[in-house]
């Protein structure tokens, strides 16, 4: 069997750019995050063939739970859907958006860790058609077993015991990274937004909800100092920050929030210190 080539996996592709959004965003890099952003819309829009198989691949990375015969009927109709993809069409997308990254972003970006690797690399293998029958089965039958209610609560927690592991390495590489250049509190929030792929981004909402609710606490405190009563207009832009907190839970989680919660942060931290 050929060995598996990362760059012609549409899955990898996509995680290893949104990784990269996710590192040019620390970075600060507006420039270069906009470009990430701007080739993963384009690239990967409705309508695109790389869309398409994304979705597809998506379909059997995040779903769990399933009853077998359900989860067995998902794989099933999943393979039938792949075999309509225009597979021509996948390659050139591919190359196109190789190109650009080669060019326009850097060849690094293949390098971004993607903890669901094994994953990716498995259902490329089922979809494609360079394995044997024995091998697609193998394959499809662990598969199966990632997807059903899985009624080992000691396995389970074994499982979940190695992908804590895993992503622990990655942290520790981060906080490594960029000890000397974020605050404590923008750290633990970073590692959460990193780590939300694991649990749906539930551990990140609730340390949002702690770390809002401190934060407002803080700017409401400021109101007291002298600084903020003497200068109406830095006590304008206060009132602006804490309506913006306020209305934090009715916006999405994504990079622009993200952002803003991050320099509220520092502005905290300037406030106090």
């Amino acid at each position: 069997m050929p060995k598996h080539n990362k760059k012609r996996n549409t899955a990898l592709l996509y995680e290893v750019l949104v990784r990269e959004a996710v590192k040019q965003t620390i970075n600060k890099d507006k420039m270069q995050q906009g470009k990430i952003i701007s080739t993963l819309k384009e690239s990967f829009r409705a309508g695109t063939e790389l869309g398409k198989e994304l979705q597809l691949f998506k379909n059997l990375l995040e779903t769990k739970g399933l009853l077998p015969r359900t989860a067995e009927k998902l794989i099933q109709e999943t393979k039938k859907e792949y075999k309509n993809l225009d597979t021509k069409k996948i390659f050139n997308e591919q190359s196109t958006l190789i190109n650009k990254i080669n060019k326009d972003l850097s060849k690094e970006v293949f390098s971004n860790f993607v903890p669901s690797y094994r994953n990716i690399a498995t259902l490329s293998q089922i979809f494609g058609e360079d394995i044997n029958t024995k091998k697609r089965v193998i394959l499809e039958e662990a598969l199966l077993k990632k997807i059903v209610l899985d009624k080992n609560p000691e396995k389970r927690q074994k499982n979940t015991d190695m992908s804590n592991f895993v992503v622990s390495k990655f942290i520790q590489k981060f906080n490594t990274r960029y000890n000397d250049t974020l605050l404590e509190n923008q750290k633990v929030l970073l590692n959460k937004f990193i780590l939300s792929f694991l649990d749906g981004g539930a551990d990140l909402k609730v340390y949002l909800n702690e770390e809002i609710g401190t934060l407002k606490k803080k700017i409401n405190n400021s109101f007291g100092l002298s600084e903020l009563k003497e200068d109406e207009t830095i006590a304008a832009k206060m009132k602006e920050v804490k309506k913006l907190l306020e209305a934090s839970n009715q916006k999405p989680i994504n990079k622009d929030f993200l952002q803003q919660i991050l320099k509220i942060q520092i502005l905290v931290e300037e406030i106090e210190s």
